[in-house]
């Protein structure tokens, strides 16, 4: 054991609830390490939607994504944990840590990691967007064809074309106005899956000539040489088709996710959910879960909702890895902590 990394708390998942989860571990003078599949830190705000604002986190009346993130990260790294991105967790295993509690082993391609415990907060899990049925799809993509937008000023001046119904291609509606040189959004159907505000917004835009929003038309075919110059559209009721010059084509369609590894772990899972109870705890000793990847009668898959699951969970698992210590520590404003007076120390 003494040639082992062992830590109080790994986290498997860097997007919001595993960053606060790791600053609340460390506030809590826990060891911890993150790992996280994906290249950067941030999770599906920093993958999918950097540039957008979110409106609903305490304490900002609208903040950027990106911004979220930085905040989070620099909260979190105060307590210094051992980071590793790019590193999917590809197998879990339990042994006995001599005092009738498991450890645990994690695998990466980076090597083995070891835990006391383990927190998932990996969101929806590894995730890749929903593609357009086109047989060319590949040979358009990063041609004028995203499936996801990082940086809305890369359609300054372009004819764009939005597909879906969801949120996101209502969010990119709005939030591409001033900025493409013409929207139009296709949905395959007259019902959307939206916030109805920003559903009334849109309408409004279309209204008003500011953009097109189109209801039973779906894409057959995308045209250009080296780059897309244009589309087939097919309306879906009339079956009349219709071509269209444009620059790019942006289908958000959502998200088709998966649990890797972590499905095989014994967890008690439900519509590939972690099942959990009001500490967060799973049905695998010393393994707890937060954030959207978790299921439990009333859930709301929110942000908000995410930051205090971790910390119930966190809590739970630092009296688990040391029991005289409180499942709740008390107040932050009590913990001098944090301002560089002495530690509260889990060991202590």
């Amino acid at each position: 054991m003494q040639d082992r990394d062992i830590r109080d708390v790994t986290i498997i998942g860097a997007g919001p609830s595993g960053l606060f989860g790791a600053f609340y571990a460390g506030m809590r003078g826990a060891s911890v390490r993150i790992l996280d599949a994906l290249p950067d830190l941030g999770g599906q705000l920093t993958a999918l939607y950097p540039e957008k604002y979110i409106y609903d986190v305490a304490g900002f009346p609208k903040v950027l994504a990106k911004d979220l993130v930085k905040g989070l990260a620099q909260q979190a790294m105060q307590f210094a944990p051992a980071v590793h991105v790019a590193q999917e967790v590809t197998a879990m295993h339990a042994e006995p840590d001599g005092q009738g509690r498991p450890l645990y082993e994690l695998t990466t391609p980076s090597g083995t990691h070891w835990s006391r415990t383990i927190l998932v907060t990996a969101g929806i899990g590894a995730f890749e967007p929903r593609r357009l049925p086109l047989d060319d799809y590949d040979h358009w993509l990063g041609r004028g064809l995203y499936d996801k937008v990082i940086d809305p000023k890369a359609f300054a001046g372009r004819r764009v074309l939005l597909v879906g119904g969801g949120d996101s291609a209502f969010d990119w509606a709005v939030n591409l106005q001033g900025v493409a040189a013409s929207i139009l959004m296709i949905h395959r159907r007259d019902g959307f899956r939206a916030h109805q505000a920003t559903i009334d917004q849109v309408q409004r835009l279309s209204a008003d000539g500011r953009m097109a929003l189109r209801t039973f038309w779906e894409v057959k075919a995308i045209h250009g040489g080296d780059r897309v110059e244009g589309v087939t559209l097919v309306n879906s009721k009339t079956k009349a088709e219709e071509r269209i010059e444009l620059d790019a084509v942006i289908p958000l369609l959502g998200f088709i996710s998966r649990l890797g590894a972590i499905a095989h772990w014994g967890l008690d899972l439900a519509n590939d959910e972690i099942v959990v109870n009001q500490r967060m705890e799973t049905n695998v000793v010393g393994v707890y879960a937060a954030g959207d990847i978790v299921t439990y009668p009333g859930k709301l898959k929110l942000i908000a909702t995410g930051f205090g699951e971790a910390c119930t969970a966190v809590n739970n698992a630092v009296h688990h890895v040391y029991p005289d210590k409180k499942a709740f520590p008390g107040h932050s404003s009590n913990m001098e902590r944090l301002f560089g007076a002495p530690a509260e120390r889990a060991g202590d």
